[in-house]
């Protein structure tokens, strides 16, 4: 009868159990002590060797030779707790019997002595699963046993084991088995099955386990049914419906080139060949935090399981991007491998998942957008802040025949029209532009901070509002010297001029002209509502 490689190779001593030694350590220490607890809490992932670790003890306290560390796995008990028949190792599934009765059973069942060995072992498993009237059964024997009595509660989800337990036993937690551990565990079981595997697959097999050594035997038990005695990688993630590198690597290189179809074309593929979206998103998800581990400690790093390949080409495809971006790429998958969870149309919901990290590319980090607003430059520049523009005159009643304002005077008709207008950014750049009239043309010198504003339709709007025609309009952006100031009369020479109260919709024209309130606006959107003039 064939037996699964899992069963076949489960550990039978400490030493064989990879990546414990922790437990291991303590264990076998208290054996050596004498100090054996009547109670064991192991916790931990599925397949980190909760169950096999409360058999190896079993048999540490029921050997022959025991109690020892080390097992002679010859005698009677050793061989009957191997094989899962001793009479005084009594293992019960948690899942199946967790109601009081079972309970009350077990409770009469420690009050008799074991009928051959020194100890009489309950091993539990999936302890959570019991139920609280149950547990409040079995709490008393659990605090006060007999002295042949060990309990043993193996569990992945200890939070669910009740306080009142858990204080009355000792408490061990079992860790994800490290993928280097797991690769050399499968590398030596490949060689005692005559199997050959190359790196590659072997690092497949590790990932498709997640820190689990028994799905990563299962995995590996698979591909050899599938495959025979050369395993390839292709072909394993082909099995296991896993992605490569270079399949995942084609969304990343979308987002390079910012190409929305491309990642169109990715969600094509996935459907054409009958992948399923769901894995492919989760792969996704962890791609990009392999990414940006790789990004901030470097492909080196033994926090990415991957073979060394694997490390180096994530290293060199994190360069290509910033932290700030792997970090909102890495939340946008999370949040698409959510979404995908309860959609209806996983394509549509996948297409779309990926266009958002295409826009999200194309954001400018925070720091640049507030560089490049007016009012805020970096360096040790001087920020430039605008001066109050002097009051408009209103223009004169518009004639069609008139001749076009003098230079002079161009200015202040078009800075009042385009309030009037409405279009008050456009007016404020007026405002601190230089203007010359040449040969039907205007032509505007205006400082740079004010690029955006200067829209050649806005101002063409105004002329015509002034003179009835169009003028060919030259707007050129460089230094421009300050507007002349307004020079009081000689009547009110020496006397202090104290300006009239603001009214609100003065008040408001000036905040909303302010190039740093104007660029904020541009960059970011948002609606102002109330002015408070801060010295009133």
């Amino acid at each position: 009868m064939y037996q699964v490689i899992a069963r076949k190779y489960r550990p039978q001593s400490f030493a064989d159990v990879v990546n414990q030694e922790h437990v291991k350590t303590t264990l076998e220490n208290a054996i050596a002590q004498n100090r054996i607890a009547h109670g064991y809490i192991f916790s931990g992932q599925r397949g980190t060797g909760k169950t096999t670790v409360a058999r190896i003890l079993a048999r540490c306290l029921n050997c022959a030779n025991g109690p020892t560390s080390q097992p002679c796995g010859v005698c009677a008990s050793c061989t009957e707790i191997a094989a899962a028949g001793s009479v005084d190792v009594i293992e019960i599934d948690a899942a199946s019997n967790r109601g009081i009765n079972e309970m009350r059973e077990l409770r009469e069942n420690v009050r008799y002595q074991p009928a051959r060995d020194r100890y009489k072992v309950f091993i539990i498993d999936e302890a959570h699963q019991i139920t609280s009237e149950a547990f409040n059964a079995l709490l008393k024997t659990i605090e006060e046993p007999p002295a042949w009595a060990v309990f043993m509660l193996c569990t992945t989800e200890a939070h669910k084991i009740p306080a009142t337990i858990a204080s009355r036993c000792q408490h061990f937690s079992f860790r994800s088995v490290d993928f280097d551990a797991l690769v050399a565990r499968i590398a030596w079981i490949c060689e005692q099955e005559g199997i050959h595997a190359d790196a590659e697959a072997l690092s497949v097999l590790a990932q498709a386990g997640e820190g689990s050594v028994r799905d990563s035997l299962s995995a590996l038990d698979q591909a050899i049914a599938c495959c025979g005695d050369t395993l390839q990688a292709s072909e394993i993630r082909a099995l296991l419906g896993a992605f490569s590198l270079d399949a995942l690597g084609r969304v990343s290189q979308a987002l390079v080139d910012a190409s929305a179809a491309g990642m169109l074309e990715v969600v094509n593929e996935l459907e054409r060949n009958g992948q399923n979206l769901q894995h492919f998103s989760r792969e996704l998800a962890r791609y990009f935090r392999n990414l940006l581990v790789a990004k901030i400690a470097g492909g080196e790093t033994r926090l990415i399981a991957a073979s060394a390949g694997e490390r180096t080409s994530l290293a060199e495809t994190g360069a290509r991007f910033s932290e700030e971006d792997l970090t909102r790429y890495l939340q946008l998958t999370l949040d698409l491998f959510r979404d995908l969870q309860f959609s209806l149309q996983p394509r549509f919901h996948l297409e779309l998942g990926l266009l958002r990290m295409v826009q999200a590319g194309r954001l400018l980090p925070i720091e640049e957008a507030l560089a490049g607003m007016g009012g805020a430059r970096g360096g040790n520049q001087e920020i430039r802040r605008p001066v109050n523009p002097a009051p408009s005159a209103p223009p004169a009643a518009h004639n069609p025949h008139a001749s076009p304002p003098q230079p002079s005077e161009w200015r202040d008709k078009l800075h009042f029209t385009l309030m009037e207008l409405g279009m008050a950014f456009t007016a404020d750049a007026i405002e601190h532009s230089e203007i010359v009239e040449a040969n039907g043309e205007l032509r505007f010198t205006t400082p740079r901070e004010f690029s955006v504003a200067m829209k050649e339709a806005d101002i063409n709007q105004a002329v015509r509002q002034i003179i009835g025609k169009p003028l060919k309009i030259k707007v050129t952006f460089g230094d421009v010297a300050a507007p002349p100031k307004n020079q009081d009369k000689d009547k009110n020479k020496g006397k202090v001029a104290v300006p009239p109260p603001a009214r609100e919709d003065d008040v408001s024209h000036r905040a909303l002209a302010n190039p740093e309130v104007r660029s904020y606006r541009e960059l970011f959107g948002g609606e102002v509502r109330t002015v408070r003039n801060l010295k009133e």
